[in-house]
């Protein structure tokens, strides 16, 4: 059965070679059907592909190439929990060596524009702490980084 809800990421002509590049990058990810137009329209020729199936990290997505009208913002992002520094490392700079963009706080933008948040378990459990001035410690320290560094999270919570 299908789900009731998917995902749905515009893109321009492009959808294809994102989700190739999600698949190779996330576990979890699989592309499925690839849809071609049948008919010439504003944003593809017949024959081009329209939409493209996939599951993003178990999440059911397509991606549609809908032309130039609309960007992907910050105002929506994945969130990407990971639980080491290599993970982290790792998934950061396949995003942004893939013609990415750093920003701040453990966010990152993918060559097509949409936004990443690569956080990993220690910084969500440090700026949780239960201790509130650890908690603002970890939390004054991520607002310096832009990929997260957890050992100096860790440092931060622990007052060094």
């Amino acid at each position: 059965m299908s789900p009731k809800t998917t995902v749905c990421l515009w893109y321009d002509g492009e959808a294809e070679a994102a989700a190739r590049f999600y698949a190779a990058t996330f576990p979890d990810t699989t592309i499925g059907e690839i849809v071609r137009a049948p008919a010439d329209n504003p944003s593809t020729r017949e024959g081009d592909v329209i939409v493209v199936h996939f599951t993003l990290m178990g999440i059911p997505c397509i991606g549609l190439n809908g032309g130039s009208a609309f960007r992907h913002s910050e105002a929506v992002s994945f969130q990407v929990r990971t639980d080491s520094q290599e993970e982290t490392d790792r998934l950061w700079d396949a995003i942004v060596g893939n013609g990415g963009a750093e920003s701040r706080c453990g966010w990152c933008r993918d060559r097509w524009g949409l936004s990443w948040q690569i956080t990993p378990s220690a910084l969500t459990e440090a700026v949780s702490d239960p201790d509130p001035e650890a908690a603002r410690r970890s939390f004054e320290a991520m607002m310096t980084m832009t990929k997260i560094d957890i050992a100096a999270i860790e440092a931060a919570r622990r007052g060094g």
